[in-house]
C-alpha cells in the first residue's frame, strides 16, 4: 500500500545536510546534489523535444485516483503524475540520489530552514512562468486542500513557505527533518500553476498541466491516458519516444495477452507470477524485464485484539511462518523471503526476524513460548486479506499460512477476505486481529518503512507503541552521519522483531514484460519505483 496517514516528527539534522544514496549501491553512501555544494543546473532546451523515436503503449492495471497533486497518493496516480510535472528536487534513475529538477540548488541554512533556487526561465506547458509563487502556491495548496486521498500528511513537519523575489523558495520546518529533501521529490512536491488550479479544491483530471517531460493530452479515466512530449520543457531528462499511450486493462489476464499479441508495447503492474512464468518461456515474442524493488508484504497484529493482544501468540506465528514456501510455490520465485519491515538493499536493513525466530517453521520453540505464557492451545486467530486490492494470489498466500500454522497443531485459522473499500476502513476501526497490508515506498529510504509502520500504533492504527523506538526512530531521523545512523536502524527492527507488532513477509521484484524491440525498462527498474516514461524507446 502506497500511502503514509501520518509522516512522524524527525529530528536533529546537521546544517549542511547530506542525504544518502541508500538503496542501489554496496559501496560507502554518497552526498546527494541536493544538499548543497557545487549543483548541476537542471536547465536546458532540448529535455522535451522528441527524438525520432517511436510512440510507446503502455498497459497497466493501476488505477488513477487523481492527476491533481493535491488529491492522490497512490502509484497508479503518481505513475503518470511523475511524467507531467515537475518538483524542485528528483531521483537519480538507477540511485537514490537527490539531486535537481526545477531547482537549480537546494541547501540547509539551519537545522529548520531549507532553501532551494529555481532554474531560470522555467514555463508550464501553456507558457505560464514557473516561479518561486508557484511553488509556494503548490505546496501550500496541498495542505489546505488536505484530501483524504492527498499527500498532505508527507507535508506534516513544515511550518511555512516564503519566497525571496521570483526565483527562491525558503521552507521552515517545525521541527528537524532530515528526510525533507526525499519528501519534495514525491507527489507533495509536484508544482502546478496557479492560473490554472483553484486555490482550495481538487482540478478536474482532464484540465491539469505541468511543466514535465510530457503534457497530457487527454484521459479517460480507467481507460486510457495519452501523453505527448512537451515542447516547452526545460529540464535535463531526455526523451526516447514520441509519446506514450496508457491503457489500462481490468486484469492481469487481459494484461498479458495485450502484451502477447503486440497491443502493448511493455505490460507493467501487475502481473501474476504465473502469468510471468509463462511469459518467460515466450522469448520469441515477449522480453521479461525485472530490476530491484522495496515493494514489501506483511502480516499486521492489532496487539489490543484478542488473541493477537498477547506477544506470545505473536512471536509464536513468527516462529511457525515459513516464506520461502510461498515464495516458491505461490509467487514462482518473483519475490524473496523478507526478514525485517526494512527490505534489502536500504542502508541498515538486517534480518531481525530470521536471528529471532530462524528461517524455517520451528514448532518446539512456537510450542514453548505459548506454553510459557499459558496460551492454551490450538488457538484461534482470524486472518484477514483483500483480493481487490492485491490480488487473487493472496488468496493462495495465505491459504499457505493457514495450512503452515495449523500443521502443527498449535494454531486453528479462520482466513477471511474483504473488498478493499471496506478493508481499509475495517482493519484501522479494530475490526481485525490479523490482516495482510503492503507497501510501496514514497522515497527510498529506511526512515520510510520505520516511523510510518511503529510510531503510536503506525498508520494501520494497531496500538502498537514503544517509547524506545519511538526515541531511536527520532535519532534516527536526524542522523546525517551514515556510521552513526545505520546501527540505530539494526537495533529498531531487532526491538521490534521481539514485539512482533507485525511480520515481514517478502520482498518484490519490480517486473515488466515488453516487445522485443522494446528498450530502456531497466533502466527505469530502482528502488524509488518512479516509472520513467521518457527512458522507453521502441526500433
Amino acid at each position: 500500500m502506497r500511502r503514509r496517514h501520518q509522516l512522524f516528527a524527525a529530528v536533529a539534522v546537521a546544517a549542511a545536510l547530506s542525504m544518502t544514496a541508500a538503496a542501489c549501491s554496496s559501496s560507502k553512501p554518497k552526498p546527494s546534489g541536493a544538499s548543497g555544494g557545487s549543483q548541476t543546473s537542471a536547465g536546458g532546451t532540448t529535455g522535451g523535444t522528441a527524438n525520432s523515436g517511436k510512440k510507446i503503449i503502455l498497459g497497466t492495471t493501476d488505477k488513477v485516483i487523481s492527476l491533481d497533486p493535491a488529491g492522490a497518493y497512490d502509484m497508479g496516480s503518481w505513475t503518470l503524475q511523475w511524467n507531467i510535472y515537475q518538483s524542485l528536487l528528483k531521483i537519480k534513475p538507477g540511485t537514490a540520489d537527490v539531486v535537481p529538477d526545477a531547482a537549480s540548488a537546494c541547501n540547509w541554512s539551519d537545522n529548520t530552514t531549507y532553501t532551494c533556487k529555481l532554474n531560470p526561465g522555467l514555463v508550464f506547458s501553456n507558457g505560464d512562468p514557473l516561479d518561486a509563487t508557484a511553488v509556494k502556491f503548490s505546496i501550500d495548496r496541498v495542505i489546505k486542500i488536505n484530501d483524504p486521498n492527498g499527500p498532505s500528511s508527507l507535508l506534516s513537519t513544515l511550518d511555512n513557505v516564503t519566497t525571496q523575489g521570483s526565483d527562491t523558495v525558503v521552507f521552515k520546518l517545525k521541527t528537524p527533518n532530515a528526510t525533507f529533501p526525499y519528501i519534495l521529490t514525491t507527489g507533495a512536491g509536484n508544482i502546478v500553476d496557479p492560473k490554472v488550479f483553484p486555490p482550495d479544491k481538487l482540478l478536474d483530471d482532464s484540465k491539469v498541466i505541468g511543466s514535465g517531460v510530457y503534457l497530457l493530452k487527454s484521459f479517460t479515466k480507467d481507460q486510457q491516458a495519452v501523453l505527448d512530449p512537451n515542447s516547452k520543457y526545460k529540464g535535463d531528462d531526455q526523451l526516447a519516444n514520441s509519446g506514450v499511450v496508457v491503457t489500462y486493462e481490468q486484469t492481469a489476464s487481459t494484461l498479458k495477452l495485450d502484451v502477447e499479441q503486440g497491443n502493448v508495447d511493455v505490460a507493467w503492474r501487475s502481473l501474476s507470477p504465473t502469468d510471468v512464468a509463462s511469459l518467460q518461456k515466450e522469448s520469441d515474442k515477449v522480453k521479461v524485464v525485472t530490476g530491484n524493488g522495496i515493494e514489501i508484504r506483511y502480516l499486521v497484529f492489532n496487539t489490543k485484539m484478542p488473541p493477537a493482544d498477547n506477544v506470545a501468540v505473536r512471536q509464536a506465528v513468527a516462529y511457525l511462518i515459513d516464506r520461502d514456501s510461498v515464495a516458491k510455490n505461490v509467487y514462482n520465485g518473483t519475490v524473496q523471503p523478507l526478514y525485517s519491515m526494512v527490505p534489502a538493499g536500504l542502508n541498515g536493513a538486517n534480518q531481525a526476524y530470521k536471528d529471532a525466530y530462524g528461517a524455517t517453521p520451528d514448532k518446539a520453540k512456537a510450542e514453548a513460548v505459548l506454553k510459557a505464557a499459558g496460551v492454551s492451545t490450538p488457538v484461534n486467530l482470524t486472518i484477514w486479506w483483500t483480493p481487490s486490492h492485491y490480488g487473487a494470489v493472496s488468496g493462495d498466500e495465505f491459504t499457505e499460512y493457514k495450512r503452515q500454522l495449523e500443521a502443527s497443531g498449535l494454531f486453528k485459522v479462520d482466513l477471511k477476505s474483504a473488498e478493499w473499500d471496506a478493508y481499509s476502513k475495517a482493519y484501522p476501526a479494530d475490526q481485525y486481529a490479523a490482516f495482510e497490508l503492503g507497501w510501496f515506498p514514497d522515497y527510498p529510504d529506511p526512515d520510510d518503512y520505520l516511523a510510518p509502520f511503529y510510531v503510536q500504533g503506525g498508520f494501520y492504527k494497531n496500538h502498537y507503541d514503544n517509547p524506545t523506538i519511538d526515541q531511536l526512530i527520532t535519532q534516527e531521523e536526524g542522523e546525517t552521519d551514515q556510521s552513526k545512523r545505520v546501527p540505530i536502524i539494526q537495533q529498531i527492527q531487532t526491538m521490534a522483531a521481539k514485539d512482533v507488532p507485525t511480520i515481514p513477509l517478502w520482498q518484490g521484484n519490480q517486473v515488466a514484460a515488453t516487445g522485443l524491440t522494446v528498450t530502456g525498462v531497466e533502466k527505469t527498474f530502482d528502488p524509488s519505483y518512479i516509472f520513467r516514461m521518457w527512458l522507453i524507446g521502441k526500433s
